[in-house]
């Protein structure tokens, strides 16, 4: 019995680098071919928020599926379309059309998300849901910091990183079928739009601080991966040293994902998310003292990958602390919500303050909204679990 819940983690977790893969290709693949092309930057951006609104307008719509047909069949529908999605790709090159494969591979990879990232909270036991779920983060931050490797392929053929990317998410694909399906606990019927809604609400009160984690780790990836470049270039650094930089961040994020799991395992999420948060608002001031050395610079994005890269798995293990279980849906679903909406805001609100703030430093920004997210859990974080046991 143990073995076979040791397999099914496993087989979860791979699923979810894939799928990390997936979108670590597209997001500089796409830009590139589009930069070729001659498309222009605004548009090239616009086209890459296709993902994000797809999970934004699938989210209300995809408790009810899962817990009528559990969670087996909704990853697998949301990894084939994943997999469909990526093969059209070469079909037709226009904007709208990849515009809406985009959109369709945003709404597949939630469906995947919210299906693994349930399951496993779900089954994983109290003193090793935070393991559980960094080791979810890890493998997809592995997937996504190794998609852009396959960029280079389009010299060869433009059709070549998609058709790779298709094959290697329909292997992993395949082993999903080897897993038992399995349901989340069901203490309420979920039929209707209305009902979810309620729901929302109902996971909201409870948690709503536990969302700000994910919600700060969208706006912090994207802003970085989006505004950071253009500030980076118009303060004088190499396109070499941004591209330097965004790794050193990214390594911090991998190295660092177990341990502070374990650690909020350990000495409880909350504690750990304040000590983290608190950490990188520190690094990304200090940071914006340095801007003159691309090694500094280095060194710190390093050390604020290491303690801010954690805080969307972190935010769903401390919300699942906080939600009754039969809400861990709903909760995981709203975690997937949050990090969309900052995924979004984060170049939009960046490329704002790079533009009418030229006097402030872009890391004063990260700054300050990650001071914002721990000042509300220090005040309203209230004690884990608490009501989660009580509900």
């Amino acid at each position: 019995m143990k073995n076979r819940a040791n397999m099914r983690f496993w087989i979860l977790v791979s699923i979810v680098a894939i799928s990390g893969f997936s979108q670590g290709m597209l997001l500089p693949l796409i830009a590139v071919i589009f930069e070729a092309d001659g498309v222009s930057s605004s548009l090239n951006g616009l086209n890459a928020t296709g993902l994000y609104i797809g999970i934004l307008l699938i989210s209300p719509f995809m408790e009810y599926p899962l817990r009528k047909y559990g969670y087996k069949p909704v990853i697998i529908l949301g990894g084939l379309l994943v997999v469909l999605s990526l093969l059209l790709f070469p079909f037709w090159k226009t904007f709208w059309f990849w515009f809406v494969l985009r959109l369709l591979v945003g709404i597949g990879d939630h469906a995947l998300h919210f299906g693994t990232q349930t399951w496993i909270t779900s089954f994983s036991p109290d003193h090793k849901r935070g393991r559980n779920i960094s080791l979810y983060g890890l493998f997809f931050g592995l997937g996504f910091a190794v998609g852009p490797l396959m960029t280079p392929l389009v010299e060869v053929n433009e059709a070549l990183p998609f058709i790779i990317s298709s094959i290697l998410c329909f292997i992993a694909w395949l082993f999903l079928f080897t897993l038992k399906n399995d349901f989340p606990e069901q203490t309420v019927q979920v039929n209707s739009f209305k009902e979810t809604m309620k729901r929302f609400k109902a996971a909201s009160k409870y948690a709503w601080v536990a969302f700000l984690p994910p919600l700060g780790y969208g706006f912090l990836e994207a802003s970085l991966n989006g505004s950071f470049p253009v500030y980076g270039l118009r303060i004088g650094l190499e396109v070499s040293s941004v591209s330097l930089l965004l790794t050193s961040f990214a390594v911090g994020a991998i190295v660092f994902q177990l341990p502070l799991g374990m650690l909020s395992d350990k000495y409880g999420r909350r504690k750990i998310l304040l000590s983290v948060l608190l950490f990188g608002s520190l690094a990304f001031v200090t940071a914006s003292f340095l801007e003159s050395s691309a090694t500094a610079l280095a060194v710190c994005l390093f050390v604020a990958g290491m303690a801010v890269g954690s805080t969307f798995s972190l935010g769903i293990s401390y919300m699942t602390d906080l939600v009754p279980r039969n809400l861990l849906p709903t909760g995981n679903l709203l975690c997937g919500v949050a990090f969309s909406m900052g995924s979004l805001s984060g170049p939009f609100l960046g490329g704002i303050f790079i533009e009418y703030f030229q006097a402030l430093s872009f890391f004063h920004i990260i700054s300050i909204m990650l001071l914002l997210i721990f000042l509300s859990i220090a005040l309203f974080g209230g004690k884990p679990s608490s009501v989660a046991e009580h509900a």
